[in-house]
């Protein structure tokens, strides 16, 4: 490849790290619509069948991801410390908004029992990751802050594989949304390095599985994740509003549902 288009693939890593901050938005999905996502699974899978080509690939791509989380950190922040309400309805209905395209993706001709089955699987998963303990019950910052970033960075791996699930909704999940946001902001190095750790081991460790389940199970691999997505919305439902700030939710809910509805739809 030459320098433009490197450029090109550092750009598309720009608009995949700076959307993903946004609880509701899949990385993954933002891959596929950007057209590089088939590559960096193919760049990961196969790294040392063409180690120069991949390299080049992955680097381009994770400079530029970094570099518009980096933009993102710190604009988003303040919009959630401004505007808390508003913004979780803007995640809820980001979050809903890429439900009809999970069950699209899902290829679902005609009802089978196995169709709940699937879905229920993936509503226990976000259960069971809700009862996981939150980075603001923890107490110092020694080993088990470390290994619980190291688990957290493992974990939202899969949403960085696997189209339809936001890491960052899984780090809001864990509690580590608002720290993680803050660290990169603040180049946290000591927080951010178990995290990257973390990521970078969860992704060599799935990437080949995710890829196989969803070439060989397409329907009960997205069935999941559609089961996953749907019950994440209440998990992050920020409280009730008052007063005129029921308006305001509600347009910010619509335009969440809007924009993540209609990027997963220009696939």
């Amino acid at each position: 490849m030459d320098f433009r288009q490197h450029l090109i693939i550092a750009a598309k890593g720009a608009v995949v790290g700076g959307t993903m901050l946004v609880p509701g938005v899949s990385g993954g999905t933002m891959c596929i619509l950007l057209g590089i996502y088939d590559r960096l699974i193919h760049a990961v899978s196969t790294f040392f069948h063409s180690k120069r080509a991949n390299f080049l690939l992955l680097f381009w791509f994770c400079l530029g991801a970094l570099g518009g989380m980096l933009l993102l950190a710190k604009p988003l922040l303040q919009v959630m410390e401004l505007f808390p309400r508003p913004a979780g309805f803007f995640f809820m209905g980001a979050v809903a908004g890429s439900i009809p395209m999970t069950f699209q993706k899902a290829e679902v001709r005609s009802f089978h029992w196995s169709i709940p089955v699937y879905v229920v699987v993936g509503a226990v998963i976000v259960w069971a990751l809700a009862k996981l303990p939150a980075m603001d019950q923890m107490e110092g910052g020694g080993m088990e802050q470390v290994l619980m970033l190291v688990v957290a960075g493992v974990v939202a791996a899969v949403a960085l594989v696997l189209p339809g699930i936001s890491v960052s909704y899984l780090l809001l999940v864990l509690g580590l949304y608002g720290p993680t946001i803050q660290a990169i902001d603040q180049l946290n190095i000591p927080f951010l390095l178990p995290l990257g750790l973390g990521l970078a081991l969860g992704i060599i460790a799935t990437t080949k599985l995710l890829e196989h389940l969803m070439q060989a199970h397409p329907r009960g691999t997205y069935l999941v994740i559609l089961g996953f997505v749907a019950a994440s919305i209440p998990t992050i439902f920020p409280g009730v509003p008052a007063g005129l700030e029921w308006i305001v939710c509600a347009l910010t809910l619509l335009a969440g549902f809007g924009v993540v509805y209609k990027v997963s739809h220009l696939e």
